[in-house]
């Protein structure tokens, strides 16, 4: 069947469109969808909650351990006595029976109790101690989110910035296009050499080469920021682009020493190392409880039965009931210095938590800094490319009015091209690290990520 034209457009334009709808009905995701999306998905973030989990329940463990234990037992067992010769013997109506068994019953059921009245508080020291740990696996879920949420910041910037880069560098492509085009016109009419039009021609190509690898970059910023999200279909992934306006990058950056105040109180992994010198200080105190006595009460019910017995089961079982009640103290002489040597490790272990809390803080600090010194770097940057990329946005014109009257060689020409295409780019790319750690420093105050 031959189509006509009007059939062949048709088609045409619907599957335009359907493409069109294809690509517009794509997910483009926020930096907020990116980190809401990681926070339930993440391995390593599930990892820690299930971390915590199991502190959760050491600590409940350790509470119930507080309370009495009792437990019930029942042996049932069966003998034999092969060699038996005498056995029971009872009168019934007056006749005389005697019964050998060899084969014999017992049974015995039990129900115990005992309870650790004191230790010295070591079960009591315990349930702290394991309670710090839940609050220490809290704070690590937090520590591992933080993380997480830097990352995907970092990640999500980059991406945003390769994006600017393409676009900058397919400008530049274009205007190397053009000029290869005038200079296959100069080269006809004899005003251009072959090899300058062949530098035209490197030029292209090198900005195509150029386009390819950030493209690549690309790519590969979004692959990372995918595994980061625990994404692993082959769907396309591509990022919603904000407005990333030259104000942002030019907002005041607050000082380092109020970043780091604030920080001090709410990073989760200064409380945690906080808590680290709490937790020594309980296993401290667990283990001078070994020097202490140990006071524990029992307590438990009991009776048996047996076959060989001429009564029944039911009066055995009252018969042989019992009771009993006791109360045990172990008083600590000699240990092999047990308990010595863990006070003294809890002590060693107390300092650590000292060197830990000044290592986290220097951390900490470092960090800050390191993301302050950035912001004012770049910040620094950017208000200087942004006249650089006017200048020589003004003389690459020039030269390129020159170069079409002649007055300029091509070498002038490709330096000019070279020098904008390099303020171009160190303006992109300090805006966006300006911006990036100028969030960075607001996330460290408390503050959520956005852009």
């Amino acid at each position: 069947m031959k189509l006509s034209k009007n059939m062949k457009r048709s088609i045409i334009m619907m599957l335009v469109l359907v493409s069109t709808l294809s690509a517009s009905s794509q997910k483009k995701w926020s930096l907020k969808d990116c980190i809401d999306y990681a926070m339930q998905n993440n391995i390593t973030l599930q990892q820690a909650r299930l971390q915590k989990r199991s502190a959760t329940e050491d600590r409940k463990q350790s509470q119930a351990a507080l309370l009495p234990s009792l437990s019930a037992s029942t042996n049932q067992s069966v003998g034999y006595r092969p060699w038996l010769s005498s056995g029971m013997t009872t009168v019934t109506n007056g006749t005389v029976n005697t019964k050998v068994n060899k084969t014999y019953y017992n049974g015995t059921y039990g129900l115990n109790a005992s309870w650790t009245v004191w230790n010295g508080n070591q079960n009591r020291n315990q349930v702290k101690l394991n309670k710090v740990s839940e609050e220490q696996a809290e704070l690590s879920i937090a520590e591992t989110a933080n993380s997480i949420q830097e990352k995907i910041a970092q990640l999500y910037v980059q991406i945003l910035y390769m994006n600017e880069a393409i676009r900058v560098n397919k400008e530049s492509l274009e205007t190397s296009k053009k000029n290869e085009e005038r200079g296959k016109q100069i080269l006809e009419v004899g005003k251009m050499s072959k090899a300058d039009l062949a530098q035209l021609t490197a030029q292209r190509s090198a900005d195509e080469y150029n386009i390819v690898e950030a493209e690549s970059n690309l790519a590969n910023y979004k692959l990372q920021l995918k595994q980061l999200l625990e994404i692993t279909s082959d769907e396309p992934f591509d990022i919603e682009i904000p407005t990333a306006t030259d104000e942002q990058a030019l907002a005041a950056i607050p000082s380092l020493a109020s970043v780091y105040e604030k920080a001090l109180t709410i990073r989760p992994e200064i409380q945690n190392s906080k808590l680290d010198l709490q937790s020594s200080d309980l296993q401290m105190k667990i283990a001078k409880a070994g020097h202490l006595p140990t006071l524990s009460m029992t307590g438990g019910l009991g009776t048996n039965t047996g076959s060989m017995s001429g009564t029944n089961w039911g009066s055995q079982m009252k018969t042989n009931f019992d009771a009993s009640l006791g109360a045990s103290l172990n008083i600590p002489i000699f240990d092999n210095r047990k308990t010595r040597t863990a006070i003294n490790k809890a002590q060693i272990q107390r300092e650590q938590a000292l060197l830990d809390i000044q290592n986290q803080e220097k951390q900490l600090y470092s960090t800050i800094e390191g993301y302050w010194l950035d912001a004012n770097t770049n910040q620094q940057k950017f208000i200087s490319s942004c006249s650089t990329v006017e200048s020589e946005q003004a003389s690459y014109d020039l030269l390129s009015e020159q170069f079409n009257l002649g007055l300029k060689n091509i070498v002038e020409l490709m330096t000019g091209k070279d020098k904008l295409l390099n303020a171009q780019q160190n303006k992109l790319q300090s805006k966006y690290m300006t911006i990036l750690n100028q969030q960075l420093l607001k996330f460290y105050q408390g503050e959520e990520l956005g852009l």
